[in-house]
């Protein structure tokens, strides 16, 4: 039921009070910024925006919206391209934004306890900045612009993933505001604590289930040595095999990720790295370690390329060339900013040796429907971001974009894969869930929401199929 604009008037006179005149943002324009995300999705504007400080004030707008009957969707940077945080009802947006502090660093540990707002790269500038020699090291793509509590939501990925896992392999603990206000701590230390993994059981759950107030994250000694390459190759299928073949040899690079020749084209045109016309696709290949034995490793990374049909393999010589090569792969979205307005970012995960078959399987869907699309990869984890520009304002357009995607969902899940690698489901991929799970199974899942929340307040009609929100007798 819709709460009635008298009630919504009070709510926020009540948060007001809880928070500050300036922390309850009731404008329009404000407001109409809270609607939407970096995704091709578009939800109601904010009902009222929220901006805590603090745990404690967290907790009151839960406690306060609870009561009203108004849902509330904690929100980081935004920058989440599955329609996550979009408001589904008349809600509460949550924004952390201000809580970005670095609460403590302990190297001895190695452990950092950060709030949600801290950005990605914050955090990384924050370490190097204390000279202690470690790093915080998920880096998704969006790292320079998404927060931690962001990631954490969405349990995210990025280019280091293959080596070092996504965001749950490095979070030891949180401090959680359940749908009732209440705060719990969950995990912790470098220890650990007793009982279920419920610090698990929160990471990536897109804040359905509780809203994170701090996080526990682990953070690592920077490697003695790093060496990033540059490998070229006449086709995908080639730099495909190469993946499988550098793995299959029990080599673990830190990163390995893949630009088609459309995308290496639109790049160069911006990053200038000198991508050769007649390269079907580039590897950029990352090694770290000791530097013992790193020359043995990349002596047999050689040898698969150049097994592979590689038409080169470089070396960075200095950081700045290093930076150069990544910020080509960091630049593929903007790149595609500048071809379209518009462009689906899409992200799905096939097992590493059907890579090649998933693009051309892809590339074909999209040309029945007369789409253009190219692709980058975390291509050691099998991992395929296709981008697809299209029109926004353009029904048949959105509508062909809408069929690539969900049709790119089924391939990949008819090759053993999933409908979601890092990027999370939100209202983007809740439809796609039933490719891979049936009824029973996503009944299960819902258990914990059910327990939790049984009115569906946190961030409702999320992640699961529509049916299960609209049937008979309650949402959930």
């Amino acid at each position: 039921m819709t709460p009635s604009p008298s009630r919504m008037t009070a709510l926020k006179r009540e948060l007001t009070a809880a928070l500050a005149p300036d922390r309850v943002l009731d404008d329009p324009a404000q407001r109409h910024v809270y609607g939407y995300d970096a995704s091709v999705y578009r939800g109601l504007d904010a009902a009222i925006v929220a901006v805590p400080e603090t745990t404690a004030e967290v907790s009151a707008v839960v406690r306060l919206a609870r009561a009203a009957g108004v849902p509330v969707i904690a929100r980081g940077a935004g920058t989440g391209i599955n329609g996550g945080v979009l408001p589904a009802k008349e809600a509460v947006v949550l924004a952390l934004s201000r809580m970005n502090q670095v609460h403590r660093v302990d190297p001895a540990n190695r452990l950092a306890v950060v709030g949600p707002g801290v950005i990605n790269q914050d955090l990384k500038a924050h370490l190097n900045a204390l000279g202690f020699g470690m790093t915080y090291v998920p880096d998704p793509g969006s790292q320079v612009v998404s927060t931690l509590g962001g990631n954490v939501g969405n349990n995210a990925g990025g280019m280091h993933c293959l080596k070092y896992g996504v965001t749950a392999n490095h979070v030891l603990g949180l401090e959680v505001v359940l749908p009732d206000g209440s705060v719990v701590e969950l995990g912790g230390g470098p220890v650990g604590r007793p009982g279920a993994d419920l610090t698990g059981f929160f990471v990536g759950s897109e804040g359905t289930l509780g809203i994170m107030t701090r996080v526990t994250v682990r953070i690592l000694p920077l490697q003695e040595q790093v060496v990033t390459q540059l490998a070229l190759f006449p086709s995908v299928a080639a730099a495909a095999r190469t993946v499988s073949g550098i793995m299959a040899a029990g080599i673990l690079p830190a990163a390995l990720e893949m630009l088609d020749q459309k995308m290496m084209r639109l790049v160069d045109k911006h990053i200038h790295v000198g991508y050769p016309e007649h390269a079907g696709a580039a590897l950029i290949i990352e090694m770290d370690g000791l530097r013992d034995g790193m020359d043995s490793d990349l002596r047999r990374v050689r040898e698969v390329c150049e097994a592979n049909g590689a038409l080169s393999l470089q070396t960075a010589e200095t950081e700045a060339e290093a930076g150069k090569l990544w910020l080509s792969r960091r630049a593929a979205y903007p790149a595609m900013a500048r071809v379209s307005p518009t462009v689906y970012v899409m992200d799905c995960t096939v097992p590493r040796n059907r890579m090649a078959e998933a693009i051309e399987g892809i590339i074909g869907i999209c040309d029945v429907l007369g789409l253009e699309v190219v692709t980058v990869a975390h291509a050691g984890d099998g991992n395929l971001h296709p981008l697809i520009p299209f029109d926004q304002h353009d029904p048949e357009s959105r509508g062909k974009a809408l069929r690539a995607h969900h049709q790119i969902m089924e391939l990949c899940v008819g090759m053993g894969g999933s409908i979601t690698g890092e990027h999370g489901v939100g209202v983007e991929k809740q439809e796609d869930m039933a490719l891979m799970y049936d009824d029973h199974a996503l009944n299960v899942m819902r258990l914990p929401k059910r327990a939790l929340d049984p009115d569906d307040l946190l961030n409702p009609r999320k992640i699961f199929p529509k049916r299960f929100f609209d049937t008979p007798g309650g949402t959930l």
